[in-house]
């Protein structure tokens, strides 16, 4: 979702995936958020995806974004790797802002909005077998909702995100790997956003851990591979800012589904993938 070079280096393999988040529990319209994506190695060089991220804030504003994914592979050496991605598509936004309650009935600075924007993100991706660094802005357009209009110069706007992650496996014993994680995001005129997590894997098939978010959010998070194909994860999270004392945290459900679709996977028994 956040870098089109993402890769996976399973030949054969169909993955999707479903995110839902209920942020901000308790908030009269929270925003809730969907997210699915999809990709498989369409070469031994060349990998495809979809994205499609659905974000709703009390019924008033709904946003989709609908993209496609591109990723090039290049070997460097027996077990590292490093792919180039580009992403490409389409934003629609739309806001029923005349159905807002305000101390002026019928101000005509709240107008519905329904507008379309293009969508054009880059990143490239180092892997190995049990590591990942990765970097990536989603979108290099910006876009303005509400310019000049009733005399308002600005409703909002959308800058170019920047992404940098990156992640670890280390072996404690044969059947625990302890797997540290960050994400940091940039953008203009917002503080830098730095989420740190680490998980410990137990036995291929548990997973459970923690994650911070620097001033703003601590994080529990479990996941269990049902079937070797299918994974369950659960995450909460609770504000740690002065918005806490307005919420009852945030909740997140995510499943994976992994196809072998010619036979072609490399097993998992064999070479699990961690990321």
């Amino acid at each position: 979702v956040i870098n089109p070079a993402y890769a996976t280096d399973d030949p054969g393999m169909l993955k999707l995936g479903g995110i839902y988040r209920s942020q901000w529990v308790g908030i009269d319209g929270a925003p809730e958020t969907f997210s699915f994506f999809a990709h498989t190695p369409v070469s031994e060089r060349v990998e495809l995806g979809l994205s499609v991220i659905h974000d709703e804030i009390g019924g008033v504003q709904k946003e989709n974004n609908i993209t496609a994914d591109f990723a090039y592979v290049l070997p460097l050496n027996e077990s590292n790797k490093l792919s180039f991605g580009v992403k490409g598509g389409l934003t629609t936004f739309d806001s029923n802002l005349t159905g807002l309650e305000t101390n002026q009935p019928n101000d005509p600075a709240f107008q519905n909005i329904n507008e379309v924007f293009p969508v054009f993100g880059v990143g490239a991706y180092w892997f190995g077998d049990n590591y990942y660094l990765g970097a990536s802005a989603p979108n290099l357009f910006t876009s303005k909702h509400l310019e000049n209009r009733q005399g308002l110069v600005k409703y909002g706007e959308e800058n170019v995100h920047y992404y940098l992650t990156g992640g670890y496996v280390f072996d404690l014993s044969q059947n625990f790997k302890l797997k540290p994680a960050f994400m940091v995001r940039g953008v203009q005129d917002a503080p830098l956003s730095v989420d740190i997590t680490a998980n410990v894997l137990m036995f291929n098939r548990l997973e459970a851990g923690i994650g911070y978010r620097i001033d703003d959010s601590v994080t529990g998070l479990i996941n269990f591979a049902v079937t070797p194909q299918i994974k369950v994860g659960y995450a909460y999270d609770r504000t740690t800012s002065n918005l806490g004392d307005y919420n009852d945290g945030s909740h997140e459900i995510m499943l994976l589904f992994d196809f072998d679709l010619f036979g072609l996977s490399k097993g998992y028994d064999k070479s699990p993938r961690f990321f």
